[in-house]
């Protein structure tokens, strides 16, 4: 199950990625409760979420440059360490009292910003550090320390503003402590990261930045199958994950409840992700990845409908860890054998355009938001559902090879 942690400089970058993490979770949470309390609105969420990802389609395509073309451990610690003054000063701000909604959105596109010039680096270099036989293992493990800390995180940021408030949980004081702490969590993970001895060569350095990312759309115009696995990855993904994203206003309008009921049901979530996530570590490098994607992906909509008509918090826990789940294993498979597919020299490109679409996701809420606004949050999970199953099915038909995936490399 650990046998990628043999590698130290993966260890490394492991247990930073537990600190950072976990420092995200415990954003998420912390942001969420108060822009919900700000204004009651699942739009404004939406709007908060876009802020930070729209960026990613803007930027991404040159974070794939700058991946293949410096050292990647370099660009990784340039990003921690701005990521961490600004959750610094947004704490400050926050504490102090005088946030409002558009102070997310401006650290929002900062940080999205600052996240899209650094992932395809820190996305691409983790099969460099342990070999292609390892991926699986690895994104597993790496997929799991997110899920560890949407089981801790949430809870820890909840019982934080709760106590920091004593009682008044509209406090801002309570928020502010907590992105103090998320900030701490940013610099030991810069600090671990700054202790990996490998620096991901760079493996374009004579071709124009234009030239190297037209070779990037050329190598995906001659593999559909890496297509198919990055529309997979976006599509699906974005209505499954409309219950992270809407998860406050399905706490406060269908459960009534507070920032501690929250942090629980973010916390139920990640632990079924957990589970999932482990799991896929254990069982390695198997075949039949493409049907295991499929079937998982059915589940998960299958659970995302359950969730949806939850009327009690038992029910929308068991049902949350259930979307958790099925969710971590066909995203941790899906990011595995993309990685696998990929040769190292391009790696840094491919993964930047998958980014990119990662970032159009909010898009995909945008519907669903309107939906919740004018329906109900449970109308609108349930409609969600059903286009996860639909968009699997047509994806299947459209590009049939996915089914038939065994173990990336060797098919």
């Amino acid at each position: 199950m650990f046998s990628s942690l043999h590698f130290r400089d993966f260890r490394l970058l492991w247990f930073g990625s537990i600190a950072a993490t976990f420092a995200m979770q415990m954003q998420i949470v912390a942001r969420g409760w108060l822009i919900y309390d700000m204004t009651r609105s699942p739009m404004a969420l939406t709007w908060v979420m876009l802020s930070f990802m729209l960026p990613s389609v803007v930027f991404s395509l040159l974070g794939g440059v700058i991946a293949d073309r410096l050292h990647k451990r370099s660009i990784m610690i340039v990003s921690g360490l701005l990521n961490t003054v600004a959750t610094l000063i947004l704490a400050a701000i926050v504490y102090m009292g005088d946030v409002t909604f558009w102070h997310f959105i401006y650290f929002g596109v900062f940080n999205g910003t600052v996240l899209a010039l650094s992932m395809p680096a820190r996305a691409s270099v983790t099969p460099e550090i342990v070999g292609r036989d390892q991926v699986v293992n690895a994104m597993a493990l790496q997929s799991a320390t997110f899920n560890l800390s949407r089981i801790v995180g949430p809870a820890l940021a909840g019982g934080l503003i709760a106590l920091a408030a004593a009682g008044d949980t509209s406090s801002t004081q309570g928020v502010g402590l907590v992105f103090f702490v998320v900030a701490v969590l940013y610099g030991l993970s810069v600090f671990c990261t700054t202790l990996i001895h490998y620096q991901g060569k760079p493996h374009q350095q004579g071709n124009k930045p234009i030239a190297d990312l037209i070779e990037g759309f050329s190598f995906m115009r001659r593999e559909p199958l890496v297509v198919g696995l990055i529309v997979m990855g976006f599509v699906p993904m974005t209505f499954g994950f409309s219950v992270t994203f809407l998860l406050p206003a399905f706490n406060a309008d269908i459960l009534a409840g507070g920032p501690e009921t929250l942090g629980i049901l973010v916390t139920a979530s990640g632990a079924g992700a957990l589970a999932g996530s482990l799991l896929l570590a254990r069982a390695g490098d198997i075949g039949g990845k493409g049907r295991v994607m499929f079937y998982a992906g059915y589940l998960w909509a299958i659970f995302v409908a359950a969730f949806a008509l939850s009327g009690s918090l038992i029910t929308a826990m068991v049902f949350g860890a259930a979307t958790g789940l099925a969710g971590a294993v066909m995203g941790s498979l899906n990011m595995s054998v993309v990685q696998i597919a990929l040769p190292d020299e391009i790696r840094g490109r491919v993964m930047a355009i998958m980014m990119m679409a990662h970032g159009f996701m909010p898009l995909g809420i945008i519907p669903i938001s309107i939906v919740a606004e004018n329906l109900g949050i449970d109308v609108a999970l349930a409609l969600a559902a059903v286009l996860l199953a639909v968009s699997l099915v047509i994806l299947r038909i459209w590009i049939p090879g996915l089914m038939t995936i065994n173990r990336g490399h060797d098919d």
